[in-house]
């Protein structure tokens, strides 16, 4: 319990070693400064708070060279009487967060400070942030402090690409997560929707050195650990759907508002989310968001793929406009992630998936129907050859991602099928693979109990598909009976969402066009018919 609760008590306490702080600058003052505050209340602490800080912040602005482990235990002790207490006053946090950033290694400047100084300075920018309140944070994040904001998020960004520790690569990340106002923690309220308007808008400044950086640190090595490349995601995909969210981007006017005399060299710093920048912006994130989504999506560390598909989620929910044209790689991670081997990743992608068949979003977008449309196309153009290159690994992965741009289409599937185009590439790669291998075929040949059903997602065989006597299918391009169940599936889908009357009539033009289709048509006619009553077929409801 704390000795001194009232602010006379604790005044009386506190003044001889801030005093003492104030006149020399060494670690054992600090320690003093320290022990004496562990004996006054939170109220009384409060009331003095700018009192205690005074000999702190003397401390770290005193000219000369700084002894760093007085600078580090000062830190230490400043980070303390910020999480004790709350800042409130706009001028008191512009100023401490400017002190701390002079505290954190410029990009290209001196030496860089030991780890431990580093690691304190971040640490003490964090307290501060969470500890400001009310108009403080809100007076934070109006252009006339965007400069200030621009450094330190150049410094914090610098530290985590640059820095090998661990700690403090998590620790910056952190840090940029709550001063870019995406913190999950429960002080921070939510932003009204003017406030993230304007947020958006000054952010926008930062977003193209903010994803860049990001991005360097999401390919970074795999030794920073998985956890600093899942805080890197999840912080790109934050940024991101902030400033290009599809709503606040359509409450941008279309032309730039004139700023004041006063305001004109602030106002030159801030971007203007029209029409041009957001195509401009939405072709540079592409590229990164390919690049993201190929190194990780196969990591190997199931919480990095895990992430990624959040981010999918996260950037389809936000910016289902805005960055349509990076959904051909944000939708194929998506479905090739649901035969993931960490089962944890295989639910939320199936939840993700699930809940866009829900929302109709493929159904209620074109530009997506037309993205996966051309997925699809360039699928089914590259199958034949994948299946006669890939090992079974490959191709069950090959086969997984034609499924899944089938299930996410759903009823759209028969824009891609009323193209005679797509349909002849679709019908005949299908015809390629399931081409029969005959070539050791005997008079007599093995025959087995119990025919294949369909592919269910957990591997097993699903009920409602007749079960008999049947003879054993061998296939040219692959051996694996999944490979033939996910085959099975992809028809079956096709039947269900498909116009069956086209189909069967273009597979029956098959069966008759050559003799060498004749078996692979059949096995496929079966298999629509099959799906268009509903055997055996495993959609998304």
């Amino acid at each position: 319990m704390a000795v001194f609760d009232t602010p006379q008590e604790a005044f009386g306490a506190l003044r001889p070693a801030c005093v003492q702080l104030t006149k020399a600058q060494t670690v054992e003052n600090v320690a003093q400064l320290e022990a004496r505050l562990a004996a006054v209340g939170a109220g009384a602490l409060q009331e003095l708070q700018e009192y205690v800080l005074f000999p702190l912040r003397f401390a770290l602005k005193v000219p000369g060279p700084r002894r760093e482990r007085v600078v580090q235990r000062v830190l230490q002790c400043l980070s303390a009487v910020l999480l004790g207490t709350r800042v409130r006053s706009p001028r008191l946090l512009r100023e401490l967060l400017s002190e701390l950033c002079s505290c954190l290694p410029a990009p290209h400047g001196a030496p860089a400070p030991a780890e431990e100084l580093q690691l304190a300075a971040v640490r003490a920018l964090l307290a501060l942030m969470h500890s400001a309140q009310g108009d403080a944070i809100v007076a934070l994040y109006q252009p006339s402090c965007l400069p200030l904001l621009g450094f330190a998020v150049s410094l914090l960004l610098g530290l985590a690409e640059r820095e090998r520790a661990k700690q403090i690569k998590l620790a910056a990340l952190e840090c940029l997560q709550v001063l870019l106002l995406q913190c999950e923690c429960q002080e921070h309220r939510c932003l009204r929707e003017e406030e993230a308007q304007r947020c958006g808008d000054l952010f926008a400044s930062f977003l193209p050195g903010v994803s860049i950086a990001l991005s360097r640190i999401i390919a970074g090595d795999v030794k920073q650990g998985h956890r600093t490349t899942v805080s890197a995601i999840r912080l790109f995909y934050q940024i991101v759907g902030l400033v290009m969210a599809d709503e606040q981007l359509a409450r941008v006017p279309k032309q730039k508002e004139k700023p004041s005399v006063e305001q004109s060299r602030i106002a030159e710093l801030i971007v203007h989310r029209g029409p041009e920048w957001s195509r401009s912006t939405s072709e540079k994130l592409s590229l990164l968001l390919r690049k993201i989504v190929e190194l990780s999506s196969v990591h190997s560390h199931w919480k990095v793929r895990l992430e990624l598909v959040e981010l999918v989620q996260h950037l389809l929910s936000n910016c289902r406009l805005s960055l349509v044209d990076s959904f051909t790689h944000l939708l194929k991670a998506l479905v090739g992630l649901v035969n993931d081997e960490n089962s944890e990743v295989q639910s939320r992608c199936n939840e993700v998936l699930q809940g866009i068949a829900e929302q109709q979003v493929i159904a209620q977008s074109r530009a997506l129907a037309d993205v996966l449309s051309e997925n699809l196309h360039s699928l089914a153009t590259a199958l034949p050859r994948l299946m006669n290159s890939q090992d079974d690994t490959g191709k069950f992965s090959t086969l997984s991602l034609l499924l899944g741009y089938l299930k996410l289409l759903g009823p759209k599937v028969n824009v891609v099928l009323n193209s005679v185009s797509h349909l002849h590439r679709l019908s005949k790669a299908l015809m390629q693979v399931l081409e029969l291998d005959v070539t050791d075929v005997k008079i007599v040949e093995d025959r087995r109990w119990g025919c294949v059903g369909g592919y269910d997602p957990s591997g097993s065989v699903q009920h409602g598909v007749q079960k008999g006597r049947c003879q054993r299918k061998y296939f040219r391009f692959f051996t694996e009976e999944k490979i033939f169940q996910l085959l099975q599936q992809v028809c079956r889908v096709l039947g269900y969402y498909g116009n069956i009357y086209l189909l069967v009539d273009h597979f029956m033009g098959l069966y008759s066009e050559s003799a060498v289709y004749r078996k692979q048509a059949a096995m496929v006619l079966n298999e629509l018919i099959a799906g268009a009553a509903g055997v055996g077929v495993d959609v998304l409801q």
